[in-house]
């Protein structure tokens, strides 16, 4: 390596570190995110829909009773909010009283 790429280097990193002490990584929140939109593509392809009820329970590939998103295995976030971050649909909200094509009954 040249004197003038090592200079180079530790200037850059010397500018590297300073932005991080500078203004540290801001914590994402689940508040932060979007809302899912059902005419969004992915949700059109996975069948999503804020109201469950909605849902013909004759369609739905895994027939159930009872099937939002407030019991899927993939919601995740607190029980009883309203909207809740999903591992179908990452960086976006889903409502807990959805559906989709992915359902999975928690274990």
């Amino acid at each position: 390596m040249s004197k003038i790429a090592r200079r180079k280097f530790i200037q850059l990193s010397a500018v590297a570190v300073a932005g991080a002490l500078a203004s540290p990584g801001r914590r994402a929140y689940a508040q932060d995110m979007p809302k899912l939109a059902e005419d969004d593509t992915m949700a059109a392809a996975m069948k999503y829909t804020h109201d469950a009820s909605t849902v013909d329970p004759a369609t739905r590939a895994n027939p159930a009773e009872v099937q939002n998103c407030a019991n899927c295995a993939l919601i995740q976030g607190n029980d009883g909010d309203e909207w809740r971050p999903c591992q179908i649909f990452p960086g976006k909200l889903v409502a807990a009283a959805g559906w989709c094509s992915v359902w999975a009954p928690k274990v």
